[in-house]
């Protein structure tokens, strides 16, 4: 299953603040390597998840509303046809 990054709730910036914060802290030695664990740890956490990019997310629902455009006008064309046929038939 996919989920999606809310861009509201979860987006670059909160990492950007973390990365920042953890470089204040990790400017003494054994913070250095905290850091390195720390990053090495959300990554992997990421990487776990089935997530996608909010471009990949907006790519596939602009695909989907085609789909969906197209699947109504085959509906429609369907229907014109099933009338011409029962009309033809009577």
């Amino acid at each position: 299953m996919n989920a999606v990054l809310n861009p509201k709730f979860f987006d670059q910036k909160i990492f950007d603040d973390l990365s920042a914060k953890l470089n204040e802290v990790a400017s003494s030695g054994p913070a250095k390597d905290f850091e390195r664990n720390a990053r090495a740890l959300l990554a992997q956490g990421f990487a776990k998840l089935d997530l996608v990019t909010r471009e990949e997310f907006d790519v596939q629902t602009q695909v989907l509303a085609r789909a969906r455009e197209q699947l109504n006008a085959l509906e429609a064309r369907i229907a014109e046809l099933e009338t011409q046929r029962n009309k033809t038939a009577s």
